[in-house]
């Protein structure tokens, strides 16, 4: 198995979702000040980098968000949408290669808006107090309160300067009282709750990637393995958003050619007081879950779809295991059903 903890991580980040990944939907939607560096960089995926030999009309160019020098009263802030609304576990405000025009100080405040973006009307509560940033570090913060769902934050630095990245850690919402008996849902969806809990390897992308959005963006954007040269497959187990039936099942190898798995399969079972840290008893009894999929072939970047012909209907499950055959990449899983 491989450990799915990251130990260069505090706690609250193990396990847990970037609410403000470019790549999963987050924007920028207002900074007071952008001269040097846009908003939009502070949230993308990769890390932030740095080249001492590029220069842009500006100035220095900056991998993050960066205000010029405040010759006035105030500070500077910045409105950020997450990628869908979800507790907050905690923060990295991330000052990575600004050295000397890094804030030293920095606050968040958080906001639930049901539909659209924040008014002037919108109430925003304080959720990180004014904390102290360092030069060219990783700072991270814990949200002492994980229960609340929000949907917007604001960022504030005193008094201005550079952040190379800010991630948000948490965990997505969906409010799945608004979801018909009836109604088709997708199961496996990030956006829907479900999560990757463990897996035997994710050397060139996370298999939470292939519960996103769309059909990806490029062979990056999906669960890749490394070359398997032994026995046995790669595997994910996932928990679904919800509990519920599956109908219909979507495999999707888009982008990947030479490295598409040649085979896969899918178990499922109903237990809802699994936790989300597995123990190597959890993952072996996977293993004898109930067949969903039994193994089939796969094609290069192609879109496979599996109905009531193709799967059995196990009844009400929470918690899915997929398996390669005997590595490779897969972009998308999609798993469409009924909730429970």
């Amino acid at each position: 198995m491989t450990d799915t903890t990251d130990t260069s991580l505090p706690a609250f980040a193990n396990g847990a979702i970037n609410l403000a990944s470019a790549r999963l939907g987050a924007k920028g939607l207002y900074a007071t000040d952008e001269f040097f560096a846009p908003l939009e960089r502070m949230l993308q995926d990769v890390p932030a980098s740095f080249d001492p030999d590029l220069y842009d009309d500006n100035g220095k160019y900056m991998d993050g968000w960066e205000s010029r020098r405040k010759r006035v009263p105030g500070h500077d802030w910045a409105i950020v949408k997450l990628a869908m609304p979800g507790r907050i576990f905690g923060f990295d405000v991330d000052t990575s290669f600004f050295t000397g025009n890094y804030p030293p100080h920095c606050s968040i405040e958080a906001a639930f808006v049901e539909s659209g973006d924040p008014t002037d009307a919108t109430a925003w509560i304080e959720i990180l107090p004014k904390s102290p940033l360092g030069s060219s570090a990783h700072h991270f913060f814990e949200n002492a309160d994980k229960q609340k769902i929000w949907t917007h934050l604001r960022l504030h630095i005193y008094p201005d300067g550079g952040v190379a990245r800010l991630r948000v850690y948490g965990s997505a919402y969906f409010d799945w009282s608004k979801v018909g008996p009836t109604e088709e849902v997708d199961l496996a969806y990030i956006f829907n709750g479900a999560k990757s809990l463990a897996w035997s390897d994710a050397h060139y992308g996370h298999p939470d990637k292939m519960l996103g959005p769309g059909r990806g963006l490029n062979m990056g954007d999906g669960w890749e393995t490394k070359r398997r040269r032994g026995p046995g497959h790669d595997w994910a187990i996932i928990r679904l958003g919800h509990a519920g039936t599956i109908k219909r099942v979507i495999v999707d190898t888009a982008f990947f050619k030479g490295n598409f798995p040649d085979t896969c399969e899918l178990f499922g079972a109903y237990l809802p007081d699994l936790g989300d840290t597995l123990s190597e008893a959890d993952i072996a009894a996977s293993e004898n879950w109930k067949p969903i999929l039994p193994r089939s072939k796969l094609q290069m970047d192609h879109i496979h779809e599996y109905g009531s012909d193709a799967i059995a209907d196990i009844g009400s499950i929470t918690h899915v295991r997929y398996a390669m055959h005997p590595d490779g990449g897969t972009m998308r899983l999609r798993l469409f059903g009924v909730k429970a």
